[in-house]
């Protein structure tokens, strides 16, 4: 069975929502979509996904368990991580919760797209199922321009680990990939905590855990992998970024030079200020209306009614010239 899952707790209650509702404006309920637990904060999104018969929250414990464990004991290998992180926030790990989105390659779903819960579906995603025929990992994005979120490029073992070509072909965002179920099985695990202990794992970037540790399991094992932002004729690709300020809406889609978008991610902005926003705020950002729409496709009587100025998100431009300075986004 295919299907789409995310990862969610109270925090991102809104922009759950609002994914649902995309996936349902161009599936309907056809689409059974898998909700994975970032913590136990989960009161209000348990709630809301009750109300929707094709989604679920996953709920096997020894799944959650076991995944809260590698990823522990992954971290447990790095010399510099917890030290790290301990100075930031005095927790040993960063984020862990973060990591639960790898329970899907135990979940319901033979073959699955993972997508954060800050995106939203353009469109139907056969393109991408299909390729998951031929390949064991899929990804749309343009992470490759840039390895600083990925990997610690301070590592000299990195290019000892991968060649030039891979490094540039093969780094992918965590935020939307497709696979399949067992690709990560218990032999897997152990052949990564393995090399990771054998002195590899100086290579992780300890600021984007669940990415870097994604990035190493499918390049160290060798999996068979295809990114469309590479494959793709230039004239039919399309970017994927809320940075990216030249996109088209028509219909509440978006468009990149008159192709639809697979998915938007609102990359680089906060919970906070989609739940400031939903509470009545005034605040702008690129593409909110878009997101607007799909969080209250079901109940437009509630979408907030702005009466006061707007308020542009002053550090906005200033973040967006980063992100897309980081993340190489020409497109």
């Amino acid at each position: 069975m295919d299907g789409i899952c995310t990862l969610a707790n109270d925090r991102v209650y809104d922009q759950l929502i609002a994914l649902l509702n995309s996936i349902e404006a161009i599936y309907g309920e056809k689409m059974p979509v898998c909700v994975y637990p970032y913590d136990d904060n989960t009161t209000q999104i348990a709630a809301e996904i009750a109300r929707r018969p094709q989604v679920q929250l996953y709920n096997n414990q020894e799944s959650i368990q076991q995944w809260d464990e590698f990823v522990c004991s992954v971290w447990d290998t790095h010399p510099t991580a917890q030290a790290h992180w301990q100075k930031i926030s005095q927790e040993k790990y960063h984020r862990v919760g973060t990591h639960r989105r790898y329970c899907a390659f135990d979940g319901p779903f033979d073959r699955f797209v993972y997508m954060d819960a800050d995106t939203l579906l353009m469109s139907p995603l056969d393109a991408i199922f299909n390729q998951l025929n031929h390949y064991d990992w899929v990804v749309y994005d343009f992470q490759y321009k840039d390895l600083s979120h990925v990997y610690n490029l301070q590592s000299n073992k990195l290019t000892e680990l991968f060649t030039k070509e891979k490094l540039q072909t093969q780094v992918f965002c965590s935020g939307f990939y497709a696979s399949k179920k067992g690709v990560f099985n218990a032999q897997n695990q152990q052949i990564i905590l393995d090399k990771l202990r054998q002195g590899e794992a100086e290579v992780l970037y300890d600021m984007a855990p669940d990415q870097t540790v994604l990035n190493y399991m499918v390049m160290r094992l060798g999996i068979s992998n295809y990114n469309f932002a590479l494959s793709l004729p230039s004239n039919q690709k399309t970017g994927c970024c809320v940075t990216s300020p030249h996109f088209e809406t028509q219909n509440n889609i978006l468009y990149d030079k008159g192709k639809q978008l697979t998915y938007i991610h609102y990359i680089g902005l906060s919970s906070a200020l989609f739940r400031k926003l939903c509470a009545g705020e005034n605040l702008d950002f690129p593409y909110r209306d878009v997101f607007l729409y799909y969080r209250y496709l079901h109940e437009p009587d509630k979408r907030p009614q702005f009466t006061t100025k707007t308020k542009v998100i002053e550090h906005y431009p200033s973040l967006g010239k980063r992100i897309l300075k980081k993340l190489g986004l020409t497109v």
